[in-house]
């Protein structure tokens, strides 16, 4: 850490220049150790004034691999305007988000793994005087051999991108089997066997990261940012800054889009909160575009091998998947990644045997992590479009297929996952109907087409508190972050309900560490069914105590209190009750204070296997679509112009809002299927040895807009889960998975050739069509899938087969520098 001189940047007398000055004049300021200093004069006329904001901006690498020998920030520090400079010496500890990947550091301290790896931080008066600076920062590299894919991190095992992981640039490897796929294969009447992929893509939300930080007072840290997840941002900041949690308050601002992309605790926002305990001001950063594509955390690019046994109705007999995952330069969530690419297969359709393989490597690129499905559209991808392959070689109609193997509702599947109401087989039939399917496909004359489709403990995953007002209003605490999905808006609506009065009478603060109980963060669609189911338990417990002092104020069984219309009333007698204000006061006087609170834990999950922690659900959400495309042979070009989407809803608490997380999957599904794509390319070597981002901007990366949407017909099965709150199920990943392998298989029907691959782009449309005319297989899509030495699988017998969630044999598998694995998967 480098600082200017007392004189001219001191944290305590501010820069010296007009209107800099802070404190109020000659009066003691306690500090962090206790101590009381002094502050120099102010030059601001009033008898107070406030620290001016300080702005941050990173120097990041230019390389993918190599060492710093050597850096000078002398130059940069000495630069007008610069308060302070931070390199990796002033925040050597690591983090991550799981226990079993802490192996990022705010600012590298002696390895850079990628373009964009932070190295140094600059805090300065102005944005553009720190921006300026950055250029006078001296590093050295050494640079290190560059792994650009995970076949290349195969045959590269030295040097380590990290020292730890499965093997050489291996970080992880999965190899589970639940019951005998082999016997499964051996009573197929067919077998087939494809190889597909799935490109990389990052989340793209409007909003950029952004974090301001300030040190209070008291000494404690508050850090305003666009975070999906406030309480591991939190933990991070304690870790790093070695500071006590409760000196620590993070404040998840309302999201302009997360999809994900905000999930992890970033670098800047360690670096910003370490500045502002520093200088004793407020520091704000926002990253530039570019800087988010280097942050990333996106859809990881997976290559997939289906084998799968059937016989001639279509019943599944056995299925075997491997999957290779370009996990970037960071470990992220990718332990629960590389399993969450095989847990969720057997949801769907009904899977006897099963047999799962992954590995996830390191390369020299910006991290992949969680983005909206998390794990899950990679292989629903290869699997839906295999089942198409299936159908047409069976003879069968692709939707009566899967009509045929849906799996059934409260049961348990091959590796132990415990399903709900599964209304899958509803929602084909739905849009099936309202597609006009049966007079459509293989029907449609040639160019238009149709195709179908983190810690474990035992504390509560949600919390939420309710304080009752006497003027009848309530408000509503929780962890849970509103990133533009509505939760702010079920929670209010939930609280509404059960109480009996306006959403509008609900105030609500949420985000906020220090205001609200722990909720494990926005994502995964996990908060309206737990921090919903949260807001209910508590709802529930103040409206008892409503109902028992009013029930004695009016001599009845609280049993027939009725509560609505911001009113409480006997059923029998409407006209004898109070207002919901009045309520408040009579609890209030007989019981004190009125305040509820709610937690909710997720159900134990019957598998007990490690692995085992990630995938399972209270309760699962289905999606249906149809898609109808016009695609043109000459150039390939694939338009959209119709979509159908059933979605199992359970209850739509929000009808609106449910629609809305609905046509933005439908969006976000068209994007990844026809353009989106993380791409890199290698320099010439006599250039540089850089791996770059092609597109690290919304101006060449290629996002559907307003234009490219097409009309979607929504069609909402609402079938009440009991383990919802009021029946509800998730709504914001489930309509996006069906849409990728939708679009595939319509051009499929539309002109004959099958891209195995996504983004499905004209290019290689036209790729596929030249194969066909040529008498060749009319497919484009990866032809081998590389060799990996697999451990021996976790055996686990399937519920059927008599087991009971736990593995029959012990795998002993050698990771001398590898942390002890204990991971739930958020």
């Amino acid at each position: 850490m480098s600082e200017q001189n007392e004189k001219s940047s001191s944290p305590v007398a501010g820069s010296g220049s007009p209107g800099e000055g802070f404190r109020v004049i000659g009066v003691p300021r306690r500090r962090v150790d206790g101590r009381a200093k002094v502050t120099g004069q102010t030059r601001f006329a009033d008898d107070i004034c406030l620290p001016r904001m300080a702005h941050c901006k990173l120097l990041r690498s230019p390389h993918p691999h190599a060492r710093i020998r050597r850096m000078d920030v002398s130059r940069a520090l000495a630069h007008p305007g610069v308060y302070l400079v931070l390199t990796g010496k002033d925040l050597p500890v690591q983090y991550g988000i799981l226990p079993v990947s802490q192996d990022e550091q705010a600012l590298c301290l002696d390895h850079v793994r990628h373009v964009g790896d932070p190295v140094a931080a600059v805090v300065a008066r102005e944005e553009l005087t720190a921006f300026e600076a950055l250029d006078l920062i001296d590093v050295d590299y050494e640079i290190l051999p560059t792994i650009c894919d995970p076949e290349e991190a195969l045959a590269t095992p030295e040097p380590r991108i990290h020292e730890y992981g499965e093997e050489g640039n291996i970080h992880k490897l999965v190899a589970l089997e639940f019951g005998d796929v082999e016997q499964g294969f051996a009573e197929a009447d067919e077998i087939f066997e494809d190889t597909f992929f799935y490109q990389g893509n990052t989340h793209l939300p409007i909003e950029q990261h952004a974090s301001v930080a300030i040190k209070d007072p008291d000494g404690k840290l508050t850090i305003w940012s666009s975070t999906q997840t406030p309480h591991y941002l939190h933990r991070a900041l304690a870790k790093v800054l070695a500071m006590p949690p409760a000196h620590i308050r993070v404040v998840a601002t309302p999201n302009g889009g997360g999809f994900g992309g905000k999930s992890d605790p970033f670098h800047h926002e360690i670096v910003v909160a370490k500045a502002a305990l520093l200088l004793d001001r407020p520091v704000k950063i926002c990253l530039t575009r570019e800087e988010v594509f280097y942050c990333h955390r996106g859809r990881h690019p997976v290559l997939m091998k289906f084998k799968t046994g059937v016989k001639k109705d279509g019943t599944i007999t056995g299925l075997h998947l491997r999957t290779l995952i370009d996990g970037g330069a960071y470990g992220s969530y990718g332990v629960a990644s590389t399993y969450y690419a095989g847990a969720l297969q057997t949801t769907t359709y009904h899977i006897p045997r099963y047999r799962y393989e992954g590995c996830r490597t390191f390369t020299n690129k910006p991290p992949c992590g969680p983005k909206r499905g998390h794990g899950t559209p990679q292989p629903r991808f290869g699997q839906e479009v295999q089942l198409d392959k299936i159908a047409e070689r069976l003879r069968i109609d692709p939707a009566d297929l899967r009509l045929r193997i849906v799996e059934t509702p409260n049961t348990v599947t091959a590796n132990f996952l415990s399903l709900g109401t599964v209304n899958l087989g509803e929602c084909i039939r739905r849009v099936v109907e309202a597609s006009d399917w049966k007079t459509k496909f293989r029907k449609l004359p040639e160019g238009p087409g149709a195709g179908l489709r983190i810690y474990w403990n035992k504390m509560p995953h949600s919390g939420v508190q309710l304080k009752f007002d006497r003027g009848g209003g309530v408000s509503v605490f929780c962890g849970a972050t509103e990133i533009g999905q509505g939760s702010d808006d079920v929670l209010a609506g939930i609280v509404a309900e059960v109480l009996g009065i306006d959403p509008f009478d609900v105030r609500l603060f949420t985000g906020d560490t220090d205001l609200g109980p722990v909720d494990l963060g926005s994502y995964s669609s996990r908060v309206t069914l737990m921090a919903g189911n949260a807001a209910l338990q508590a709802a529930e417990r103040g409206k008892a105590l409503l109902a028992e002092a009013v029930a004695l104020k009016f001599e009845v069984p609280k049993e027939r209190l009725r509560f609505a219309g911001k009113r409480v009333f006997d059923s029998a007698a409407p006209d004898e009750g109070v207002s919901f204000a009045e309520a408040i006061c009579l609890a209030e006087a007989r019981f004190g204070t009125i305040g509820t609170v709610g937690s909710y834990t997720p159900p134990k999950s019957p598998a007990l296997y490690k692995g085992g922690g990630v995938g399972p659900s209270p309760t699962y959400s289905y999606s249906a679509a149809v898609v109808e495309v016009e695609v043109n042979p000459l150039t390939g070009w694939v338009h959209v112009r119709k979509v159908w989407m059933a979605h199992d809803i359970g209850r739509a608490l929000n009808p609106t809002l449910v629609r809305g997380q609905v046509e933005g999957s439908v969006y976000m599904g068209l994007g990844e299927a026809l353009m989106e794509e993380q791409e890199f390319r290698r320099l010439p070597k006599r250039l540089s040895h850089a791996l770059v981002h092609k597109f690290p901007s919304m101006l060449e990366y290629k996002s559907p807009t307003s234009l490219d949407m097409p009309e979607v017909l929504t069609e909402l099965i609402e079938d009440p889960d009991p383990r919802g709150p009021f029946g509800a199920k998730e709504v914001g990943q489930g309509p996006l998975l069906p849409i990728m392998p939708a679009v595939a298989n319509a051009v499929y029907d539309a002109v004959g050739v099958r891209i195995d691959e996504v983004p499905i782009t004209p290019e290689k449309v036209m790729k596929a069509l030249a194969e066909k005319r040529a008498g060749r297989e009319p497919r484009f899509g990866p032809d081998h899938f590389p060799q990996v030495h697999w451990p021996e699988a976790l055996r686990v017998p399937p519920p059927w087969e008599g087991g009971d969630g736990n593995a029959v044999n012990e795998v002993q598998r050698e990771k001398p520098r590898a942390a002890k694995e204990k991971v739930l998967a958020p």
